[in-house]
């Protein structure tokens, strides 16, 4: 009996990290324009330390924006106040941190998970259950892996575990390489937000460019095939 092709992965989705928020409505006014112009699964909403409340009402400003667009509203950290804001799930640092927020936020909403400084506390927290996990980003005193031991973190997992990985790129090259790599999302921020060219053209081109380095992965996965 001859076996079943294995359909082909889908092209990479774009994950988008906001600035510290400062003022939701200004903000909300430009991600509506933003997220109409790419495909974005999802937005982490960064909060300033406030009181919970004010917290709060940061992310329900921003939330229509965000869900009518079809995107996922994920706040970075404070598991605590994502059911109440109306939030879609939370990203938290580290395997404790996601570990300790699983109680409020399953099983209805995402946690997501990167601080994950070694292969085990990555397979750690797929088993324990989380939604994604996110290489790539910086530490406490802002250093990264280098874009090699990113990708090839990347491609282990892809190969070998179900739930979704993000790459954190700060560069077209970067999410280049992550989404050849097998980066079922690629998480970009700064790298949008302060290209003087303005946010918009910056998130079309580089989810074209992770489009493109997908679309030339399976390329040359057919003719290798």
């Amino acid at each position: 009996m001859a076996t079943k092709p294995v359909p082909p992965r889908p092209a990479p989705r774009l994950y988008l990290a906001t600035p510290p928020v400062d003022e939701p409505a200004r903000l909300a006014a430009e991600l509506a324009d933003l997220l109409a112009a790419a495909d974005v699964a999802a937005v982490l909403v960064r909060l300033r330390d406030a009181d919970p409340r004010s917290m709060i009402s940061t992310v329900k400003a921003l939330a229509p924006a965000i869900q009518n667009a079809g995107a996922a509203l994920l706040i970075d950290g404070h598991p605590d106040i994502v059911a109440r804001a109306g939030a879609d799930g939370a990203h938290l640092s580290g395997l404790a941190a996601m570990e300790e927020a699983m109680p409020s936020l399953k099983p209805d909403r995402i946690a997501g998970v990167g601080g994950l400084a070694t292969r085990h506390d990555s397979m750690a927290a797929g088993e324990a259950g989380a939604d994604y996990v996110l290489f790539g980003e910086p530490d406490a005193n802002g250093q990264r892996p280098s874009l090699e031991a990113i990708a090839e973190r990347l491609q282990w997992w892809d190969e070998l575990f179900e739930p979704p990985c993000v790459g954190f790129a700060t560069s077209r090259e970067e999410a280049e390489a992550f989404a050849a790599a097998g980066a079922d999302f690629v998480l970009v921020g700064d790298l949008i937000w302060s290209d003087p060219r303005g946010a918009k053209t910056a998130l079309a081109e580089i989810g074209a460019a992770i489009a493109q380095a997908h679309a030339g992965t399976l390329g040359q996965a057919k003719a290798e095939g």
